[in-house]
């Protein structure tokens, strides 16, 4: 083999090298979004105004929020809803606001009627989440909060 064909082997494994190299290390320096902080709230209607059920999370991530997908559900139910479930259209969205370019605090509020509240389970209900980054990364929280509904 001539000394030419080898070095020019040698500088094109070195040339993969580098570049596999480099997108290694921009793969490991993406992160996934978090949800951190989530806290939810039931409040029952009374005196003919409605009640809320409030849920607020701090969502970041390193490319910005797009945004928080909310699903609230009684633990009795044992519904336990997947990413998948949180990825459909019907799904309700909470309100995020920036914070910093990383970080936004995202509420969800529903409310909810006298009629509403009679027909709901009483007991602890749970909150899943899935918070959507604007590179496309995705964070599903199971059980992002919990709160009680009382009679």
């Amino acid at each position: 083999m001539s000394k030419r064909v080898l070095v020019s082997s040698i500088v094109g494994v070195v040339v993969l090298g580098g570049v596999a190299a480099g997108g290694l290390a921009l793969a490991y320096g993406a992160t996934e979004p978090t949800v951190a902080n989530g806290s939810a709230r039931h409040v029952a209607p009374s005196g003919g105004g409605a009640g809320t059920l409030t849920f607020t999370a701090d969502v970041s991530d390193d490319s910005g929020v797009r945004g928080l997908k909310v699903v609230a559900w009684p633990v009795s139910s044992k519904l336990d809803p997947t990413e998948d479930d949180l990825r459909k259209d019907d799904v309700d969205s909470a309100v995020c606001r920036s914070v910093t370019a990383e970080k936004a605090r995202c509420t969800y509020t529903l409310k909810v009627t006298e009629a509403e509240a009679a027909e709901l389970p009483r007991g602890s209900w749970h909150v899943s989440a899935l918070a959507t980054a604007e590179d496309g990364g995705t964070a599903f929280v199971s059980r992002a909060a919990v709160f009680d509904v009382t009679g």
